[in-house]
């Protein structure tokens, strides 16, 4: 960025830092967003070992390095990691020529996606729970005479064989069309001692169903925070069992995401939060994922398929590999 730019950037910071004890480093504000903490994307950036620039004044920025890609758009709450759409908590601001991300995202978003959460020394993945969402008097979604039950369990069962291929053990929470109360569901996984919880769902558009198409995957949101759907905290926004791998469930949420994005050329609808009951109640690492819309008038008709879904199948054991991977470390 501009020297100018920069030395108006330094004075912001030092006021910053001037209200904070002796000794301690105090979170900029900016003064856009009265009350909530935010970090200069510049000084964030050379912290972190990122080049940053903007690519559209006052409207982009991309942040660079050779392991690493992000790109930021001001008054938005999506952001590109390595290409794939992650939503924030707080849009990005600017002020002052500057570029400010919310301190909760530099800390709860960006953190752990550049840094991913280790396992403790020794500690492998080897079970995953796999939930095919709804079942019994539950059908979920419904496309003509297709109820989202049937497909979550065939996906299911997908997953199960390609993660025992893999030399992964595949446990379901359901195998035929019956109906588990929501709290069950990771209870199972717990008794199973499963390693990471998967639910499997499709997705269903009231409005503009012919549009509406795409992939997301859901992680639960930290305590206090605001859902991605949410404008404000939720009622009973608390801290749940879930809360404990807030880092961890993240990282799964990107990796599966990821290789759904790349697998399936599907519209990437990005990484969100929410407060699902099989999410806040998860001991392990736990994800949502919504493999698509049954809604739509091609993405749906694909659901159906069977080779289709051998394809989701393969990208969500790609993405539960790729999480494998990067947390594990030798004992």
């Amino acid at each position: 960025m501009k020297s100018a730019l920069l030395s108006g950037l330094a004075l912001l910071l030092a006021l910053a830092g001037a209200a904070a004890a002796p000794g301690v480093a105090a979170a900029p504000r900016c003064g856009k967003v009265p009350g909530l903490a935010y970090v200069n994307l510049s000084e964030w950036a050379r912290a972190n070992g990122f080049a940053g620039r903007w690519t559209r004044t006052n409207e982009t920025v991309e942040l660079r390095k050779p392991a690493a890609r992000i790109a930021l758009t001001v008054d938005s709450r999506q952001i590109q990691i390595n290409g794939i759409a992650v939503w924030l908590f707080h849009p990005v601001v600017a002020q002052a020529g500057a570029a400010w991300l919310s301190r909760l995202d530099a800390d709860l978003t960006l953190q752990p996606l550049l840094s991913p959460p280790r396992g403790s020394p020794g500690a492998r993945v080897k079970t995953v729970c796999l939930d095919p969402g709804h079942g019994g008097k539950d059908p979920g979604n419904q496309a003509g005479a297709n109820p989202e039950k049937r497909y979550t369990l065939l996906l299911a069962q997908e997953v199960q064989k390609q993660l025992a291929r893999a030399g992964l053990k595949g446990v379901l929470t359901r195998h035929s069309d019956t109906f588990l109360e929501l709290p069950a569901r990771p209870a199972l996984a717990q008794r199973k001692r499963a390693d990471l919880f998967v639910s499997l769902h499709f997705n269903g558009a009231a409005r503009n169903p012919d549009t509406v198409r795409g992939a997301e995957v859901f992680c639960l949101t930290p305590a206090g925070l605001a859902s991605t759907n949410a404008d404000r905290p939720e009622a009973g926004a608390n801290t749940f069992i879930g809360n404990r791998n807030n880092s961890r469930n993240l990282f799964l949420a990107y990796q599966v995401q990821a290789a759904l994005v790349r697998n399936l050329a599907a519209e990437d609808r990005g990484v969100r939060r929410a407060r699902f009951a099989v999410l806040r109640d998860a001991a392990m690492p736990a994800v949502l994922i919504e493999a698509g819309f049954m809604s739509h008038p091609v993405e749906g008709r694909k659901i159906l398929t069977a080779a289709y879904r051998q394809q989701i199948a393969r990208a969500i054991v790609e993405g539960l590999l790729a999480y494998k991977k990067a947390v594990e470390r030798p004992a």
